[in-house]
């Protein structure tokens, strides 16, 4: 009787012993998820900029960053990454804001479609996830979606998608734009949208490097949707 209980207790101590070393490999898991470079708040290279270490004028930058006096700043993305720069910060978010403006002349639905273009081309995971969702509530279908998701033939759509993404291709992978499809952009957009449509890939392809080279990590509520190539 004697030996079964005591085969018994060690039975049970073996089983909590092993339990408590799962849930210590499963913590080490999580702590070592990230690289060591990486800041747990900001979830990319650099802390995250608090508003009281700046100066008078950073801190109506960082206001404007963060929406109005009061707010907190977000703190990942390449908005709260710009802050170690103030004055570049300012003008970034608000051509960024300009661009992206209600009514602008590409119209919503183009202007999330040629982020998603630029996101796709710089195979950036955090602009991507961000602006799927907003693509989708824009009005933007979700087959075209796909075409720059999974880089397919951009043909079958209308004239301005289809336009969109074979401009964005062009101009991010070969570095050069073919006269029929410049000429394209502009009857469609006119000559400042067909510009303000550059400008826009170019922010977000900005932004993507940007996300790179500070290597940042998506927060843990944004599910990654973009697939790799």
């Amino acid at each position: 009787m004697r030996i079964l209980i005591w085969t018994t207790l060690l039975i049970a101590a073996a089983g909590a012993a092993s339990g408590q070393s799962a849930k210590g490999a499963s913590a080490q898991a999580g702590s070592a998820a990230l690289p060591a470079d990486i800041n747990p708040d900001s979830l990319n290279r650099l802390p995250v900029v608090k508003r009281e270490q700046l100066d008078d004028r950073g801190k109506q930058v960082y206001d404007h960053v963060a929406g109005g006096a009061g707010k907190i700043a977000s703190a990942t993305g390449p908005a709260s990454i710009e802050l170690y720069s103030p004055g570049a910060a300012e003008s970034l978010r608000t051509l960024n804001e300009y661009l992206r403006r209600p009514g602008n002349l590409l119209g919503n639905p183009i202007t999330e479609l040629a982020i998603l273009v630029a996101a796709r081309e710089g195979d950036s995971q955090y602009i991507w996830s961000a602006h799927e969702p907003a693509a989708l509530k824009a009005g933007l279908a979700q087959p075209v979606i796909d075409a720059v998701k999974y880089n397919k033939d951009a043909a079958g759509f209308g004239e301005k998608e289809t336009t969109v993404i074979r401009l964005g291709r062009q101009v991010l992978r070969e570095h050069k734009l073919d006269s029929g499809t410049f000429a394209k952009a502009v009857e469609l957009f006119g000559k400042q949208g067909g510009v303000e449509l550059v400008l826009l890939m170019g922010d977000y392809t900005l932004n993507s490097m940007l996300l790179d080279a500070l290597d940042q990590h998506l927060p843990a509520d944004r599910k990654p949707l973009l697939p790799s190539r």
